[in-house]
């Protein structure tokens, strides 16, 4: 083991006068009683008694809390002290709003108990990145077999025999008992290797731009239309396809790329509107909801008149009637606590993924190295675009996708994916506020 690898690392004076453990464990505590609070609420909205199960279900938060804050304090103690205790946040609020659907929905209450066990399984999935991953640079060098490695997660839902269709989408994989959406964990492993690859051509990007330099976007927009195609999965096409835009032009410094992007983008999407079905019937949709509202419209409709209901403070936990809305608990999760918890409510989950954007970005414009500066980037730019396009696409600003909006939608592919991306951010901050035996002289 060189000296560059070695785990070793002591925290900056500064950092560790601040005490980013103390201060994590303080707001960690307020979530558990913001969560706990909301899920008694819940109750009582409902059938106006307090849940028998409070005393387990505090249980369970606190040990997930506490799990999580002592492996975050042992194996990153200088991290940023604000990410985990949003994720927390945005993951209670999401479950609050599930198990209260459990008397309303169908299979409501086998939904609330598994999403429980997928957020444990996302917090191990998080212990375990820390464990593995002691320094991101090593995952630039395997750059190109995660690429592969992504490309092939990727394409497994096409393999006949495992491959499934579900509502339309051809996204999802089943081997025996287990169905999982491998896309959710291909972003990832390509999130690593477009940041491998454009740090190693970044200096050819910004000196010169001649036909071929414009072959790796060509290559993400057509791989971005074949996603679309083969899978009709207009969300994962979209989110490929801003991830590689977003990197070329931070690698680059070529504004060119970011306009290229742009307009490569508004061609696609006419491309399909004008080719497929499919896609024709989200737009007809999102600009008039209207025209078939017990048909396609029925979905869009119910969303509109539960944020409606809402208004500023919401009806109250339990209060509402969210269950109106198709597949509530995943696609539309938003919609209810636009109901419930009114604009308020909608606006604080807004505030916390914004929260999150700006410390991923943070740990970005802080990275020493220009592989974590374009990793925290792209994991950023997965976290953010994914959460707009949902949000967005329930409040009819653009076009519905049909992925989850993270931590807060039912699913467990897409939980356990977002921990892995929350705790290889969380090794990129305490590597920045870390000095290492070969990084000494560093301010």
């Amino acid at each position: 083991m060189t000296a560059v690898d070695r785990p070793d690392r002591r925290v900056r004076p500064e950092i560790a006068a601040l005490h980013p453990r103390r201060v994590e464990m303080g707001i960690m505590a307020l979530v558990a009683v913001v969560i706990v609070a909301g899920y008694a609420l819940a109750s009582l909205g409902t059938s106006a008694s307090i849940p028998a199960d409070l005393g387990p279900f505090l249980a369970w938060v606190l040990g997930l809390l506490v799990l999580a804050h002592v492996a975050v304090r042992r194996l990153a103690p200088a991290a940023d002290p604000v990410i985990l205790p949003l994720v927390f946040l945005l993951n209670g609020i999401g479950y609050v709003m599930i198990a209260r659907l459990a008397n309303d929905v169908d299979d409501g209450a086998d939904l609330a108990g598994l999403q429980a066990t997928w957020t444990a399984v996302g917090v191990v999935a998080l212990i375990v990145t820390l464990v593995v991953v002691r320094q991101v640079r090593m995952l630039e060098t395997y750059r190109y077999l995660l690429g592969l490695a992504g490309l092939v997660l990727l394409v497994l839902p096409l393999v006949p025999g495992i491959g499934r269709e579900i509502r339309g989408a051809q996204i999802w994989v089943s081997i025996g008992p287990v169905n999982f959406q491998p896309g959710e964990f291909a972003k990832l492993a390509l999130a690593a290797f477009f940041a491998g690859y454009l740090v190693e051509s970044r200096e050819l990007l910004r000196t010169r731009l001649e036909l071929r330099d414009l072959a790796p976007i060509v290559l993400a927009w057509l791989g971005s239309l074949g996603v679309m195609v083969l899978q009709r999965d207009l969300g994962s096409s979209l989110l490929f396809f801003a991830l590689f835009v977003v990197l070329l032009w931070i690698a680059s410094e070529r504004a060119i790329f970011l306009g290229l992007g742009a307009a490569m983008f508004a061609g696609g999407a006419f491309l399909a509107w004008s080719m497929f079905d499919h896609v024709q019937a989200r737009v007809d949709v999102w600009l008039d909801p209207w025209s078939d509202p017990k048909g396609d419209g029925f979905q869009i409709l119910e969303s509109q008149f539960a944020f409606a209901d809402g208004g500023l403070t919401g009806t109250g936990l339990g209060r509402g009637e969210p269950d109106r809305i198709p597949i509530v608990e995943s696609d539309f999760i938003f919609a209810a606590v636009g109901e419930e918890l009114g604009l308020a409510g909608s606006v604080a989950v807004l505030m916390a993924f914004m929260l999150l954007v700006g410390s991923g970005l943070r740990i970005a414009l802080q990275s020493r190295r220009g592989f974590d500066t374009l990793f925290a980037v792209g994991l950023t730019t997965l976290l953010g675009v994914q959460a707009f396009i949902i949000m967005a696409g329930v409040l009819r600003v653009v076009p519905l996708t049909g992925i989850t909006l993270p931590f807060v939608s039912y699913g467990g592919s897409s939980l356990v994916a977002n921990y892995v991306l929350v705790a290889l951010l969380i090794r990129m901050s305490h590597e920045q506020r870390t000095v290492g035996p070969a990084d000494r002289s560093l301010p």
